[in-house]
């Protein structure tokens, strides 16, 4: 550990040595080229934005390939990190297939590949990215827990990312991502394009990696937001909100943390979760400690809040991101009872503060409106308008439908059983006019059904 620090310390003591001779060359230049020197100077970040800490895999149970690649196990980031990347909108369904894949004929090398270790949930993955895409590298500090080299020991992989290989190696199809199975390890492959340049591609073709592990495992992934709600009476209640990109999940727990009934609102998981039954009853699981979310969607001011740990993807462009962390990994992975399983229904506008919140009554009810996926995409991925998508999750369930089918409806079942309270919640997110006002009245229906505490 004691190891650890202080090469952690030397690196940021040669990061700050290198930004002070930028700036300093930077002044003399203008200093040259003004012929007076500055009245005011400005210390502005310069020189780096990140620096990986590297070592090597030392593991028994991988590949050899990948025990050439160098290994980050920490880094040193410089706020604000701005990285402007050649694409900022995710397109298509990843397919799953058996075999080596792409690995048959390429592999990547230690000269520009870099490997980053991390927790998706309680899996381990090696993500293997490409330098010209580092910066999706970058963004992975943000969103999951990394791994620390040592506590990897001779642990088989989860799962693998490879991110940036040369599109000639991938099919047709398979250009904006694949994923192939390969005894008994998924292999995801993300293709060097522009087009592929979004963090988008990075971040969802991990989870479906995660997806498809928790599905062999008999446990239901979930596309959606966990949280625990504190009130001021002291009442607590678990929240789970369901729903494609642009639903209202996050937007409805925004407007819910606002209200002046809320103590405290911390976030278990913002966009990806899986379910499981133990002591007979329903319980989630995190997979994220960070979020990727759109800054138009976040309430006035919350990025500058955020600054100092947050990391920007294309700040200046429609559907401009950030990831920021709002967890720890040790609370994410620990098992939390789901009392509310909503669906997030942003199409449909309703007058009435009766129709904002709808609970079923019977689980084929709340399968039909589950399977059916729908939502009124935003135009944050390649979609326009009233869409379906199958339990509102392409990560997964749509690749595995027959078996996710019987696992969703045995779950469902159960939580009937034992009184979790299922049901759709309408955030009007997708009806121009109601993008603010739509998942403050949900929430404002969400509360006093939670205060009411029945139905």
């Amino acid at each position: 550990m004691k190891r650890k620090l202080s090469l952690e310390y030397e690196a940021i003591r040669i990061g700050e040595n290198f930004e002070a001779s930028v700036r300093e060359l930077y002044r003399r230049i203008m200093y040259n080229l003004m012929g007076k020197p500055f009245k005011v100077m400005r210390q502005l970040p310069s020189g780096f934005q990140v620096i990986f800490l590297v070592d090597k895999l030392r593991s028994s149970k991988v590949e050899r390939w990948m025990k050439d690649i160098p290994i980050v196990w920490g880094a040193v980031l410089r706020p604000p990190v701005i990285f402007y990347t050649r694409s900022n909108k995710r397109k298509g369904v990843f397919p799953v297939k058996e075999g080596k894949g792409p690995l048959e004929h390429f592999k990547p090398s230690e000269k520009n590949w870099l490997c980053f270790p991390i927790y998706v949930g309680k899996y381990f993955f090696l993500v293997f990215v490409q330098e010209e895409f580092l910066c999706h590298g970058t963004g992975l500090l943000n969103l999951f827990e990394i791994t620390d080299p040592l506590e990897i020991g001779d642990r088989k992989p989860d799962g693998v990312v490879i991110f940036g290989i040369p599109e000639r190696f991938l099919q047709e199809d398979e250009k904006r991502g694949v994923i192939y199975r390969m005894n008994d390890t998924y292999y995801a492959f993300v293709g060097d394009s522009p087009e592929t340049d979004y963090f988008g591609y990075m971040k969802k073709i991990t989870l479906t990696v995660h997806n498809l592990k928790v599905l062999e495992e008999g446990r239901l992934p979930v596309h959606g937001a966990l949280a625990r709600v504190k009130l001021k009476s002291g009442k607590t209640v678990n929240l789970m909100f369901v729903g494609d990109s642009g639903a209202g999940k996050s937007e409805t727990l925004d407007a819910l943390e606002r209200l002046d009934e809320i103590s405290e609102i911390r976030i278990i998981a913002d966009d990806m979760a899986s379910l499981a039954i133990e002591n007979g009853k329903v319980v989630a699981y995190g997979t994220e400690i960070g979020a990727f979310v759109r800054l138009d969607d976040l309430p006035p001011g919350y990025a500058y809040h955020t600054m100092d740990r947050s990391i920007f993807m294309n700040p200046d462009q429609i559907n401009a991101r950030v990831i920021v962390p709002f967890g720890n990994y040790e609370e994410i992975i620990k098992p939390t009872p789901v009392e509310y399983f909503l669906y997030a229904n942003n199409y449909t506008y309703v007058g009435s503060e009766n129709e904002r919140l709808v609970i079923f009554k019977r689980p084929e009810e709340a399968l039909r409106v589950f399977s059916e996926g729908k939502r009124k995409a935003k135009g944050t991925t390649g979609e326009v308008g009233l869409t379906s998508s199958y339990f509102a999750n392409p990560f997964g369930a749509v690749q595995r439908r027959k078996e996710h089918e019987k696992i969703a409806e045995s779950f469902l079942k159960k939580m009937f059983e034992t009184g979790v309270r299922v049901g759709e919640i309408r955030t009007m997110l997708g009806i121009n006019g109601f993008e603010k006002e739509g998942p403050r009245l949900a929430a404002i229906s969400l509360l006093k059904m939670v205060e009411r505490g029945s139905l």
